[in-house]
């Protein structure tokens, strides 16, 4: 196999012979869609947007700077915000036609932009991409309809997190993992019991659209269907949410305490030894809990043996389609995803690395290597990736939450809750 750089220096080598052959030939495009040929030594500046923190706004700088030493032709210039706001700028911008040209992406939003063809379908410029590091499951996750409009750079499955320090000072032994839901709630119970609320077991497990999700898959389901419909119906729902009312009644922490310590969550404001999220979440939580260690056991399930687990691979690149550098564009997402560069500089802070190229160049050890070794462990429960989310997915999701809170709060019953999620449902849905 040819290293990164090897790779890289081919492709600009066939790019300046692509160009030469256009030259001499009089032909003015390339690939027949009237796009100047990749000129290696023509200056470029592209616009590159990611949501995220100070930490991961470091390394894009230091990941800017590598690709840079093979590419001092193409300059990226940075911005990055805040989830919400980050999905909001792109509203504004994909209204007035001024999408960067490279972006961070969420599959959350594949539908949204892909169908309108507010994406470049990556196949263009393929010969500026490895696509073969990838394993069929996760380049899936970005196609839709078979055509590939993002790529993932890095991938997560649902977790249980423990706090261990909080466990050992409360006397009570570490949640196994993998058990049946009320087990688990038995458990979360007799740490709320040995601490008297000092800190209690968990957080309400409906809460989370993914929980839901986990629970649908073991009965072969998913929350969504092929068409871009809702895979479940209300009935369900009502079942899902009422299913937690035992936990919310003195086992998991109130919601009012959580109020109180937005935006962290329970388990990072030190409330609860556990909490359920995606596992690339370690490195947060270690830093937000300020936990010496912080163990990941495998999430509830009702029925063992099911495939009710994935392997999510939310985070992804993608091109606009009116960029006006599409291969040069491409370069850049190769780089993201594909290089060692992008493996050593951020390890699993966005997820586990989606290809092996990138996870050539990861060094496996602390939470990178208790990340890996968590994802081993789980590996008979990992199916299928689930269809393309519908559109309008996020804020679905962010419905579910706070429906969810709200129900904890006991400002809405479940029935009026099922009633406005169905209601926003239709008419995000159409």
């Amino acid at each position: 196999m040819f290293t990164t750089g090897a790779r890289r220096r081919m492709l600009a080598a066939a790019a300046m012979t692509g160009a030469a052959v256009l030259a001499l030939t009089g032909c003015a495009g390339s690939a027949g869609d009237g796009e100047a040929a990749y000129d290696p030594e023509e200056e470029v500046t592209l616009q590159f947007t990611w949501w995220g923190n100070d930490d991961r706004a470091t390394r894009y700088q230091s990941l800017i700077d590598a690709f840079n030493e093979e590419h001092p032709n193409i300059t990226i210039e940075g911005t990055f915000t805040d989830f919400p706001a980050y999905w909001e700028k792109r509203k504004i911008e994909a209204t007035g036609g001024g999408l960067p040209d490279v972006w961070q992406f969420s599959d959350s939003y594949l539908r949204e932009y892909a169908e309108p063809g507010m994406l470049l379908d990556l196949g263009t410029v393929s010969d500026y991409i490895d696509f073969d590091a990838f394993e069929e499951s996760l380049q899936q996750t970005g196609q839709l309809e078979g055509v590939q409009y993002s790529l993932p750079t890095g991938y997560s499955s649902w977790a249980v997190f423990l706090n261990d320090g909080l466990l050992e000072q409360a006397g009570v032994e570490p949640y196994e993992g993998g058990t049946s839901t009320e087990e688990y709630t038995a458990w979360m119970k007799s740490v709320t019991d040995a601490t008297g609320g000092a800190v209690y077991g968990g957080t309400d497990m409906t809460q989370r659209i993914q929980t839901f999700e986990n629970e649908l898959r073991q009965q072969g389901k998913n929350l969504y269907t092929d068409d871009g419909e809702l895979g479940f119906t209300e009935d369900e729902l009502r079942d899902f949410w009422n299913s937690g009312a035992e936990a919310r009644d003195g086992v998991t922490v109130p919601q009012q305490r959580l109020e109180e310590t937005f935006p962290k969550s329970g388990f990072a404001s030190n409330l609860t030894a556990s909490e359920a999220s995606w596992s690339n979440f370690l490195g947060g939580y270690l830093a937000d809990s300020g936990a010496a260690s912080v163990t990941l056991v495998a999430p509830p399930t009702d029925e063992p043996g099911s495939k009710d687990l994935y392997r999510q691979g939310g985070l992804q690149v993608a091109i606009s389609a009116d960029t006006e550098h599409p291969e040069a564009a491409a370069l850049w997402l190769d780089f993201i995803v594909n290089s060692e560069a992008a493996g050593e500089i951020f390890g699993t802070t966005v997820g586990f690395p989606a290809s092996k190229t990138k996870l050539a160049g990861t060094t496996l050890e602390g939470i990178d290597a208790q990340v890996a070794d968590y994802l081993e462990s789980v590996a008979d429960r990992i199916g299928e990736a689930p269809p393309v989310p519908v559109v309008g997915y996020g804020s679905l999701e962010q419905t579910f939450w706070d429906l969810g809170k709200s129900i904890g709060l006991g400002a809405l019953s479940v029935d009026d809750a099922v009633e406005q999620f169905f209601g926003e449902a239709k008419v995000i849905l159409g």
